[in-house]
C-alpha cells in the first residue's frame, strides 16, 4: 500500500494520501488548512509524483484544520467529500464546534474569510459502513468524544486513520462544543481497544504508531483513566 502525508502548515494536521500503489486511484483524508502553496498545490504535487488519480476525501471530523481545504480539492477534481452526518453541519458552520474567539476563529479573520460552503458532492458515512473504494476495502466506525460526528476508518484491516481519536501517546481533546469527555472513554474501549496489536495508526496530527504500542504506552488506554473517569 502507498501512504503519504502532507503536513498542513496551521496546526501540524496530518493529510494522509492512500493507494494501492503508483498509478491507482487514491483517497484524501482530511484536507487542513494552507497558505502558500495551497493544501490542494501540495497535495497535487503528491498525487502527480505518484501518477495517482483522487476519487474521494474522507473526512474524520469537522474541524477547520482538517476540512478547510476540502471545497477546493474535491470540486477541483470531481469528487465526493465523506463525512458523517452529525459533522457535516460543521461544513458550512463550522464554528459551532469551536472555542468563541480561539485559535482557529482568529486564523480565519485574519485570511479574511467568514463564509463556508459544502463542496459539491457530499456523501455521508455511517458507523458500521462498509466499501470498497480505489482498491481499498475500509469499514467506518463512528467515534463520539473529540466531536460528536467524529469517526476512524479500518483500511484492510491494517490500517486506521484515527482522526483527533487518537494519537501517538495521546488522544484527542474533548473540551470544545460537541466534544464530550464520557464519550471519548466509551470510543477508547469500544472502537480503539478491540482493534489488533499490528494495526498501523496514521493519526490526525503527529507521528503514525501501533494499536500495540498504543496499547501498551498511552495512559489515555490504561484502566486507571478508563474506568476512573467521572461518567
Amino acid at each position: 500500500m502507498l501512504v503519504e502525508v502532507v503536513v498542513a502548515p496551521y496546526f501540524e494536521t496530518n493529510c494522509w494520501i492512500l493507494a494501492v500503489g503508483p498509478h491507482s486511484e487514491a483517497i484524501i483524508i482530511d484536507p487542513g488548512i494552507g497558505a502558500v502553496p495551497s493544501m490542494p498545490e501540495r497535495i497535487k504535487a503528491v498525487l502527480v509524483n505518484h501518477k495517482l488519480k483522487p476519487i474521494a476525501a474522507i473526512l474524520t471530523h469537522g474541524h477547520l484544520d482538517h476540512t478547510f481545504s476540502v471545497k477546493p480539492l474535491a470540486d477541483g477534481y470531481s469528487i465526493p467529500a465523506l463525512i458523517h452526518p452529525q459533522d457535516r453541519i460543521l461544513l458550512t458552520q463550522p464554528g459551532r464546534a469551536l472555542t468563541p474567539g480561539g485559535e482557529s476563529e482568529k486564523l480565519m479573520a485574519s485570511f479574511g474569510v467568514s463564509e463556508f460552503k459544502e463542496p459539491e458532492s457530499v456523501r455521508e458515512v455511517i458507523d458500521g459502513e462498509k466499501f470498497s473504494i480505489a482498491g481499498l476495502d475500509l469499514v467506518v466506525r463512528q467515534a463520539p468524544g473529540h466531536t460528536k460526528g467524529s469517526i476512524v476508518v479500518e483500511v484492510n484491516s491494517e490500517i486506521l486513520l484515527s482522526g483527533d481519536v487518537l494519537f501517538a501517546g495521546s488522544i484527542g481533546r474533548t473540551d470544545l462544543p460537541t466534544g464530550s469527555a464520557n464519550s471519548m472513554v466509551t470510543t477508547l474501549t469500544e472502537k480503539i481497544l478491540p482493534l489488533a496489536d499490528e494495526v498501523i495508526v496514521l493519526p490526525g496530527h503527529g507521528r503514525q504508531t501501533t494499536i500495540g504500542r498504543e496499547r501498551r504506552s498511552n495512559p489515555y488506554l490504561q484502566e486507571r483513566f478508563l474506568n476512573g473517569k467521572q461518567r
